[in-house]
């Protein structure tokens, strides 16, 4: 499967952003998908993730309640809806899947094979 992240750009503090992560082949409904975030100088970090089946949802605890990850099947694209936008979320933004994750390492991006080129998100102070 290929991705293509796109949504990023420049908000202010307390705003609000939309990221789509759109994929190629018939199957993306039974991927598992996610977002992670890597800011200047500093590791890729876990955002949120979405499961193919049953549609679970998983969230970094720095974005809980101000994140909302969804994703379209029937348009092979999955959402990452951003509110309450802080300084300390300006990173790229990268989307990911595969085709099977587990509970353990859902959150860590060693676990999808399947990776976007990134969106960058700039929130000013």
């Amino acid at each position: 499967v290929q991705l293509q992240a796109s949504g990023g750009g420049l908000v202010q503090a307390g705003g609000s952003l939309k990221l789509s992560c759109a994929a190629s082949g018939r199957t993306f409904s039974a991927y598992d998908v996610g977002w992670f975030r890597q800011a200047p100088g500093k590791e890729r970090e876990f955002v949120a993730a979405i499961r193919g089946r049953g549609g679970s949802t998983y969230y970094a605890d720095s974005v809980k309640g101000r994140f909302t990850i969804s994703r379209d099947n029937a348009k092979n694209t999955m959402y990452l809806q951003m509110n309450d936008l802080k300084p300390e979320d300006t990173a790229v933004y990268y989307c990911a899947a595969d085709r099977s994750t587990i509970l353990s390492t859902i959150r860590s991006a060693s676990a999808y094979d399947y990776w976007g080129q990134g969106t960058l998100v700039t929130v000013s102070s």
